[in-house]
């Protein structure tokens, strides 16, 4: 006979059912934020819908977000500086818009097939997480995405170098342009979300707390019986997944894909800074961090060629202020501190 036990805490019910347990937060300390936070994203796209471009901005905000979200929970799984997630954004994208265009997969099938080549090469390539010490790893990741871009323009008949493939199917049409725009943000505010609960449930659960130990110390982890090896290749392979589905969304939102835009290290400089500027190791900061980059680079775009100049400056100045507060969802955790992130961590050994 299963046994039922209901607890009403201060700021929880949970629920036991024999050796399972269920809570439900009831404290609006801890949900009020959230919500208040995802409200404002979804009012916003409101005011600036008749601006295509302001549309277009904070679409591309919520992918960069969905793209550092991985990132940060793959460097703090492996212990180790990845400079490379652009890689399998390439590999994602590649694969949906040649599905597409030659054998006519519709978007389904290329997500599918996506998260498919994603997981086969991520798993493929994952030893590299425990036989790559420190920096060696960092630079194998950074070494592949710049070879994938030269095979890009090597094979140009197929990848078509630097113009990129083009005139892929769209994940949908709903007859008029402002209402495509419109649904490709909360498409894409729906994958930001998706992913940053992937994110946050891993971080809050025994997965959490084992990639917290890696973090910190692996050796200690394995004192500890944490398989360190196993939990690597899933924070490297997961994330690489998540990568592409995003590579897999900017193919049929946006209809074009190529290498050049996405596979140079300019790209993960501006992931990185994401990371930085939001939060290193805050799943949440990576959204405050992504608005902020990519309304900077368009503001600043306005000025010209002084931009080259502008851009970087301003960009320092915001790293030497954020950077040592933990970026700025650091800032507001400070004053709302209850739960332990753990901070990325670059080893050397």
């Amino acid at each position: 006979m299963v046994k039922i036990n209901t607890e009403f805490r201060r700021d929880r019910i949970v629920l036991r059912l024999d050796t399972k347990k269920y809570e439900w937060v009831i404290e609006p300390r801890y949900w009020r934020n959230p919500i208040l936070g995802v409200l404002v994203l979804m009012v916003l796209p409101l005011f600036v819908y008749q601006y295509p471009n302001l549309l277009t901005m904070i679409t591309t905000a919520n992918l960069y977000a969905a793209i550092a979200i991985p990132l940060g929970l793959q460097i703090m799984g492996t212990g180790r500086m990845n400079f490379g997630p652009q890689f399998y954004l390439g590999i994602g994208g590649y694969t949906a818009a040649l599905l597409n265009l030659h054998f006519g997969w519709g978007p389904g099938a290329t997500l599918v097939a996506t998260i498919a080549v994603c997981l086969a090469v991520s798993l493929l390539l994952s030893p590299i997480t425990w036989i790559s010490k420190g920096l060696y790893f960092s630079l194998i990741t950074l070494i592949l995405p710049l070879a994938f871009l030269d095979v890009t323009y090597v094979y140009g008949d197929i990848f078509r170098g630097e113009v990129g493939l083009s005139g892929m199917s769209p994940l949908f049409t709903l007859g008029k342009v402002s209402w495509n725009y419109l649904a490709y943000f909360y498409c894409s505010l729906l994958l930001l979300l998706i992913f940053l609960f992937v994110s946050d449930k891993i971080g809050r659960s025994r997965f959490g707390v084992n990639l917290a130990a890696i973090n910190e110390n692996e050796d200690v982890a394995r004192m500890m019986g944490v398989n360190v090896n196993r939990y690597k290749i899933f924070y490297y392979v997961l994330p690489s997944v998540l990568t592409g589905i995003v590579a897999w969304f900017i193919v049929h939102t946006f209809r074009t894909f190529a290498g050049v835009t996405y596979l140079p290290l300019e790209f993960m400089i501006k992931i990185l800074l994401i990371s930085v500027v939001g939060g290193r190791g805050f799943v949440y900061g990576a959204i405050p961090g992504a608005y902020l980059i990519v309304g900077l680079d368009e503001a600043l775009r306005g000025l010209g060629t002084i931009n080259y100049f502008i851009y970087p400056l301003v960009l320092a100045i915001l790293i030497i202020i954020l950077a040592p507060k933990e970026g700025v969802y650091g800032l507001f955790h400070r004053h709302h501190y209850r739960d332990y992130y753990a901070s990325m961590k670059v080893r050397r050994e």
